[in-house]
């Protein structure tokens, strides 16, 4: 079978798991946040951190819980990294560095995961399972809890009342990322990832020298690093080390785990707000641009001109052999389209016009699907400008779902857009212009500019990958990347929540015949066409300093 051939069955299988998926899972997360019914453990969870989960919230309400939640759990594992020296479990590793501490927990509180250090030479197995991994579900329900609110805006009316976020926080942990996780590391385990609490092995080498092995949770961290799209491995390989990702079909199955809630949240979307039909014309805009990217990528990296490329089958440099092009290549997509980060092959090592393919994936907002929660609300804040400007084209007041979009909540929504990217291109520039943060670059040139410029494009759109030759473990990137990551997971949430609740407040507008019918096939077209020209206009310059201008002197 071609190397080709190969990457589109995997494509095809990968599409009909998801499809089989899609329907179950979206109309059980839409049963979970509008449910009124409380577990037992639930309940428990409630009683020791004092929470009603039944007083409803308005939306700064909503936004304060949001918020002191996370800035306890940023306390929480900072102080848990700079005490690990003491505690049991550490593998004699010694405490953390206060930069890289404050790095590392903002990174998985802010569900970016982006690493400075080594994983199998820096964390003990009590960071690794009661710290990182509790970060790992806790904050990919933060994101779904925001997105259910951002959904309760559209669906509710006349009412400023949002939800509960103690109670979103705890059912999305409890019912949904909980069960999937305990049945995907069984699948892990089965493939050949590990699952135990061993210390360091020494294992000898032909070449006479010795290595030093780490056992590891590696299969119950690995199912909720993907499924919460989190993405920060248990070893500096990730995604490519064998413990973490044995072979080909665990990599489908990983894939499969990152892709599957943010899809099926448009099907609750659907659901929530009483129409089938506008969730899957948001599924039809993600899955366009993300067929589309993986499509484009695989042909990028397929060209082969060159005798080497042509004796490999294509640009192999930085790709797993036992996963080949293909199943890199759509890794490699939905990692960068998602804020998964995770990775299995080297982003730096792939080709000029690839390696920019996965930064402008991140580039667009990571909205197609994009993480869990974000990629949602994400995707309905680009509905909501495309739907200002359809109206701005036909001198129509623009509407959506039945609410009116006015000034404030077109502001609300331009904010949101605006945040990111400034972030990016701010410290980036800050970057470049001063003289110690570019000695962390191994390249020099368009490639060294992409380094650092993929850098803080992946902490702002809390992605968490990187360039592999970019050195980030120093004072300057610690501190300048962990205040993007918070700065690019909070502010962003601050103007949704708002958001929902102006939308909560108003009275339904009725359909008539000039009404802008969102689920029609016309709106996914614009829709895709206002997130390709918004991201164009704001980032091309960047680009053409990096990633084009390296493919072209290829």
């Amino acid at each position: 079978m071609s190397p080709v051939l190969a990457g589109i069955l995997q494509l095809l299988a990968l599409i009909v798991a998801l499809g089989l998926s899609y329907r179950p899972l979206g109309d059980h997360m839409a049963k979970v946040y509008s449910s009124d019914r409380h577990l037992r453990p639930e309940k428990w969870i409630y009683k020791a951190i004092g929470a009603d989960p039944d007083t409803e919230m308005r939306w700064p309400a909503y936004l304060r819980g949001v918020l002191a939640f996370s800035v306890v759990s940023v306390l929480f594992l900072y102080l848990l990294q700079r005490v690990q020296g003491t505690l049991p479990g550490s593998l004699g590793f010694v405490s953390i560095d206060p930069d890289q501490a404050f790095n590392t927990a903002a990174s998985f509180v802010a569900n970016t995961n982006w690493q400075s250090y080594y994983g199998e030479q820096a964390m003990g197995h009590v960071v690794q399972t009661g710290g990182l991994a509790v970060q790992n579900f806790v904050s990919a329900a933060v994101g779904i809890a925001v997105a259910v609110a951002l959904v309760r805006g559209f669906a509710r009316s006349r009412t400023g009342e949002l939800g509960n976020f103690w109670a979103d926080l705890v059912r999305g942990t409890v019912r949904v990322l909980l069960p999937i996780s305990v049945v995907g590391a069984l699948v892990l385990v089965a493939c050949g990832a590990i699952q135990n609490f061993a210390g360091i092995h020494e294992v000898g080498q032909f070449t006479g020298g010795t290595q030093q092995w780490n056992g590891g949770a590696v299969a119950s961290q690995e199912v909720i690093k993907e499924l919460g799209t989190n993405g920060g491995g248990y070893f500096n390989a990730n995604s490519a080390h064998p413990f973490e990702n044995p072979n080909g079909l665990s990599n489908l199955f990983e894939i499969y785990l990152i892709l599957v809630i943010p899809f099926a949240l448009t099907r609750t979307f659907g659901r929530m707000v009483g129409s089938i039909r506008q969730g899957y014309a948001i599924l039809a805009t993600m899955a366009t641009i993300w067929v589309g990217f993986v499509a484009l990528m695989m042909w990028t990296e397929f060209a082969h001109p060159g005798p080497a490329f042509d004796l490999a089958g294509g640009a192999m440099e930085g790709k797993e052999t036992r996963f080949g092009i293909g199943g890199s290549s759509i890794f490699a997509v939905t990692t960068t389209l998602t804020s998964t980060g995770a990775v299995n092959s080297f982003h730096s090592s792939y080709t000029g016009f690839g390696g920019g393919i996965t930064m402008l994936g991140m580039q667009l907002g990571e909205i197609a699907p994009g993480g869990v929660g974000s990629g949602l609300y994400g995707m309905l804040i680009m509905a909501i400008i495309a739907v200002f400007i359809a109206g701005l084209m036909v001198g129509r007041t623009p509407e959506y779902l039945g609410k009116k979009i006015g000034t404030r909540e077109i502001k609300y929504a331009a904010c949101y857009i605006l945040v990111t990217p400034a972030l990016v291109l701010i410290f980036t520039a800050l970057a470049m212009a001063l003289p110690t943060p570019a000695h962390s670059m191994t390249n020099s040139g368009a490639h060294g500019f992409s380094e650092i410029l993929y850098a803080y494009t992946s902490g702002a759109n809390n992605n968490g990958s990187a360039f592999a030759g970019l050195n980030a473990d120093t004072q300057w990137f610690n501190t300048t990347i962990g205040i993007a990551m918070l700065l690019g997971r909070f502010l962003p949430m601050v103007f949704v929540l708002a958001l929902a609740g102006s939308l909560a407040e108003q009275a339904p507008v009725p359909e008539t015949a000039g009404t802008l019918r969102t689920e029609k096939p016309l709106f996914t077209g614009l829709l895709v066409g206002t997130i390709v020209i918004i991201t164009g206009l704001t980032y091309f310059p960047a680009l053409a300093l990096g990633p084009l201008a390296e493919g072209l002197a290829a």
